[in-house]
């Protein structure tokens, strides 16, 4: 079951195999058997991957709960109190990824050095139903599912652009005919990073579905763009403009799975990271106040 499952959520047998520490032959060995023993196919193989089948998707679920049950009898069998251990896979949009969690991680796991933290930064939502991670940090509550969420934090967006560039913008008429930095517009994977509004109405000069990436084209001069205000202590050169008219404000929510309520060790490792992010937030943020 741990290898069909680190192959359903891979979608493929050489991205499953190091997490499995296994190689390729072998994992695909594995699933062979176990459809022979089964009798029916798990997977369609393809040049593009391994996709399920509708058994193998029924067999994900069931095989899901499963785990996600051992994990919680191992969970019980740590008790409770004392450090925090065992391995947590935290997604997130990369914005939080790049320029929060590290500084929160790494101080977690100074504090609990049985404790291995893993950060799985996506361009899109993280989904905690095929237990992609063990919880994930959104910039909006899902709406459906099994899962709890938890607000943790509110952050500030503003325009910016290079130093060099933000001295010759006083108003916003000098924003005309500059180039807009942005996402891709088909690649916005939540209505809450659609936040270019009437900078974007002639387009998105030079676009990337990476936060990262975005703050490095502003850097080097591409234009002006909405930056995290968390951000800019890691992008010297970059500054913010017309911060008085152009300002936005998104928030963190704290999302797991509903079944992991009954983990004393989720459970301090949620209350631990939400305490950590929403401390980090508001100390990179005074760093630009």
């Amino acid at each position: 079951m741990r290898v069909f499952l680190a192959v359903a959520r891979a979608q493929g047998l050489s991205a499953a195999a190091p997490t499995l520490k296994m190689d390729p032959a072998t994992v695909s060995r594995r699933i062979a058997r176990l459809e022979a023993e089964l009798g029916a196919a798990l997977f369609v193989k393809s040049p593009q991957g391994y996709a399920l089948t509708d058994q193998g998707a029924r067999m994900r679920d069931r095989a899901t709960e499963a785990e996600a049950a051992l994990a919680l009898a191992a969970d019980e069998g740590q008790g409770a109190g004392g450090g925090l251990t065992g391995q947590v896979r935290i997604g997130a949009p990369d914005g939080c990824a790049n320029y929060v969690l590290p500084q929160v991680c790494a101080a977690l796991q100074a504090d609990n050095p049985d404790l291995e933290i893993q950060i799985l930064a996506l361009p899109r939502v993280v989904n905690l139903s095929r237990r992609e991670a063990d919880m994930a940090i959104t910039v909006s509550p899902p709406a459906a599912g099994r899962l709890t969420v938890q607000r943790i934090t509110a952050y500030g967006l503003h325009l910016a652009a290079h130093r060099d560039t933000a001295r010759r913008i006083t108003s916003r008429d000098d924003l005309t005919g500059r180039p807009v930095v942005g996402y891709i517009p088909d690649m916005i994977f939540d209505k809450e990073l659609d936040y270019l509004g009437e900078l974007a109405r002639d387009g998105v000069q030079l676009a990337s579905n990476s936060v990262a990436v975005q703050a490095q084209l502003l850097r080097a001069g591409g234009g002006v763009g909405i930056v995290h205000d968390f951000a800019l202590p890691f992008v010297p050169g970059l500054v913010r403009v017309l911060v008085d008219e152009i300002s936005l404000s998104r928030s963190f929510f704290l999302v797991r799975h509903a079944s992991d309520r009954r983990s004393d060790r989720l459970n301090r490792l949620a209350v631990a990271l939400a305490g950590g992010i929403r401390a980090e937030v508001a100390r990179l943020e005074r760093l630009v106040a």
